[in-house]
């Protein structure tokens, strides 16, 4: 390890940003890239590019009855026979919360590699969960090794490791801003201004060398309605309600979770969850995947209430059992979308009472503020909400309203819980 003379401290630190900046960047960009080929490769749609403009929802539902079936059921393999025999052989891994909490532990470099590698596999295949945390840790790998070979302190390590998680984030979704916040609000839990700039310069580092790639598209499209009365009054009375669904989901995903056993029981529950997520994909393809179809068609305008209600219920069951299986993955985006189908019923309901507005403009806000509460990142889900759809600047009293409702009853009723 290279000691650090106070002299070259500024450059050192400089350096480790930077570097860390290409390689969250150029890991993220990889790992999309592998995800994009895999879905196109199983399902059998456009063949001819890595990244095209068909979605993973259009090439779900193109495929054949039998195709579509036998992908996700052979995800089911893969995730269960994977994790339980990454489990068993590799080394025991360790979280990227737990050394940004103690820098001076080590993420074992292969076992890492392999769990976001798996996780990438299987959301390609079609798991219901989300790819975002792949990227953050291989973020935070490199981040350890850079901070290693340049003999960085402790406190510095632990920015950098944070900075190296909210740099893939900000890579694989290019969200710069949102990459930053998340690193200092989530991960850092601090806003120092010497951890804000490390932030920002890692995560637009990362974001830009993405592009090279994945160009520079956002991850939705949303064609901006009129924020109407309707609208903000709907978001100051759904937020304590969208709260309290989150504080809902929040505790049937950790119960879940705990159950997980690492023995054979892992590939036998995850066959079963595989299949029966294979089975309902073929009357309903908007559910396999992290999500991403059903959020759009809700921006769209495209689903009628009973469809939302119908993929609200399924896409909660699909997720509980691969997680209870012991697939391992993201709920951001899976939390986003079934934010935005609770909102749609929410909408509807609304209607009856104030109307006004689109249904697309309420899945914006509710999805956003649904997000927030159940992964407690209130600022990092505006901002993500932000540049995921690029949408008006008006939209934020509404959307900043509901975070706040929602998140502050999601807290209250945790607090309430704990002291129980």
């Amino acid at each position: 390890m290279t000691q650090v003379t106070s002299g070259n401290l500024v450059f050192h630190r400089l350096l480790a940003l930077v570097l860390t900046g290409i390689i969250a960047g150029l890991g993220a960009m990889l790992l999309a890239l592998l995800l994009h080929a895999i879905q196109h490769l199983a399902f059998g749609y456009s063949m001819d590019e890595v990244v095209g403009t068909e979605s993973f929802l259009q090439g779900v539902t193109d495929a054949s009855a039998q195709r579509r079936f036998a992908v996700i059921v052979g995800a089911g393999l893969v995730a269960g026979c994977g994790w339980w025999l990454l489990a068993r052989f590799g080394k025991p891994r360790v979280s990227i919360s737990a050394v940004v909490k103690d820098p001076g532990k080590t993420m074992p470099f292969f076992t890492t590699l392999i769990h976001a590698l798996l996780q990438i596999i299987t959301v390609a295949l079609g798991s219901p969960l989300g790819r975002e945390v792949a990227p953050r840790e291989v973020g935070a790998l490199t981040a350890g090794v850079v901070a290693r070979r340049l003999g960085l302190s402790l406190e510095d390590s632990r920015i950098l490791l944070a900075c190296g998680a909210g740099a893939g984030l900000a890579a694989v979704y290019n969200v710069p801003l949102a990459g930053a916040v998340f690193t200092l609000e989530v991960l850092l839990v601090s806003f120092r201004w010497e951890s804000a700039l490390a932030a920002m310069l890692t995560s637009a580092i990362a974001a830009w060398v993405a592009t090279f790639g994945l160009g520079n598209e956002s991850q939705y499209h949303f064609a901006a309605g009129e924020v109407t009365h309707s609208l903000v009054w709907w978001a100051l009375i759904a937020g304590p309600i969208l709260g309290a669904a989150a504080w809902v989901f929040r505790k049937l995903t950790t119960g879940v979770r705990r159950q997980v056993k690492t023995n054979w029981q892992m590939p036998v529950y995850s066959l079963l969850a595989f299949t029966l997520l294979a089975g309902l994909s073929l009357f309903f393809p908007q559910l396999p995947g992290n999500g991403k179809g059903p959020m759009q068609l809700a921006l769209n305008g495209s689903l009628d209430l009973w469809l939302a209600a119908i993929l609200l219920v399924l896409k909660l069951v699909v997720i509980l059992a691969v997680l209870r299986a012991g697939a391992e993955g993201g709920l951001l985006t899976p939390g986003l979308t079934v934010g935005a189908l609770l909102s749609i019923l929410l909408f509807t309901a609304w209607q009856t009472v104030m109307p006004g507005g689109d249904g697309s403009s309420y899945a914006l806000v509710g999805g956003a503020s649904f997000l927030a509460a159940s992964m407690q990142m209130p600022f990092t889900a505006v901002v993500l909400i932000m540049e995921f759809t690029h949408m008006d600047h008006d939209y934020f009293v509404p959307v900043m309203l509901c975070v706040c409702g929602s998140y502050f009853t999601c807290k209250a009723l945790e607090i309430n819980g704990t002291n129980g």
